[in-house]
């Protein structure tokens, strides 16, 4: 019998300790950690790395889509909503399962057998296409930042790269200067247009800021910024081949 690293991410104590509660007697998930928001759940998918997760749709930070989008390691994903307008059929169609709230023991017991006779992994490009149907739609315009007793709105056109020091992260704008600001990179990962993309684990750039893109060591590449001071910005080995191809280097 084939056991499950499995990993519930959920909003609501109560609905985690149900579905705990209803998975104990199967005696095939091994529920190795619990998070109660997406930005939780994705730092616990990579850092756990789950075969397998119980995922809730609506959640603060970043909502189930707008996670999976984001996290690096790739489980077989059940997701769990109270919402059935989140196309059901949809689901039912590439392989990915669901329940709905509250989940009932019979209702689990098929999605347990259903986990035995599927494939090792999802068809993750189908799973993608999925999450880029029904995830929100990013209509951020702005982001706010505190300049002590002031809250400034910052236009997307005016950041030009936003970087990670420590515990802090910046907007840096076109003019030169650094906006403290409270979201974390994944968070502004998930919410920022297509426009901005990830290039390494402490950086987003604006693609409409880059002045020219130079190669670098160990595949490694570097963005010039069309910012005041001519910022660099370096890739990470990482994220290389996804920005080779996006730039067609």
């Amino acid at each position: 019998m084939i056991t499950y690293k499995t990993l519930l991410i959920d909003d609501e104590p109560l609905a985690r300790q149900r579905l705990k509660r209803l998975l104990q007697p199967f005696g095939q998930f091994d529920i190795v950690g619990e998070a109660s928001n997406g930005e939780e759940g994705r730092v616990l998918v990579d850092e756990l790395q789950p075969g397998l997760i119980f995922l809730d749709i609506e959640m603060p930070v970043l909502n189930g889509f707008e996670m999976l989008a984001v996290i690096r390691h790739q489980p077989k994903v059940i997701f769990t909503t109270a919402y059935d307008q989140y196309a059901i059929k949809a689901f039912e169609e590439n392989s990915v399962d669901y329940l709905l709230k509250p989940i009932e023991r019979e209702r689990l017991e098929k999605t347990v057998k259903k986990l035995q006779h599927t494939d090792a992994g999802q068809n993750l490009d189908d799973l993608q296409h999925l999450i880029e149907q029904l995830k929100p739609k990013k209509e951020v315009k702005t982001l706010t930042v505190k300049t002590g007793d002031k809250i400034l709105l910052l236009k997307l056109d005016d950041i030009c790269h936003i970087e990670a020091e420590d515990k802090y992260v910046f907007l840096r704008t076109a003019d030169g200067n650094n906006h403290l600001t409270e979201f974390t990179l994944s968070v502004l990962e998930a919410k920022l247009p297509e426009n901005f993309i990830r290039i390494h684990r402490g950086s987003i750039i604006n693609t409409d800021k880059i002045r020219e893109i130079r190669k670098s060591f160990n595949g490694a590449l570097v963005f010039v910024i069309n910012d005041k001071n001519g910022s660099k910005v370096t890739s990470s080995r990482s994220y290389g081949e996804e920005l080779r191809a996006r730039f067609d280097i």
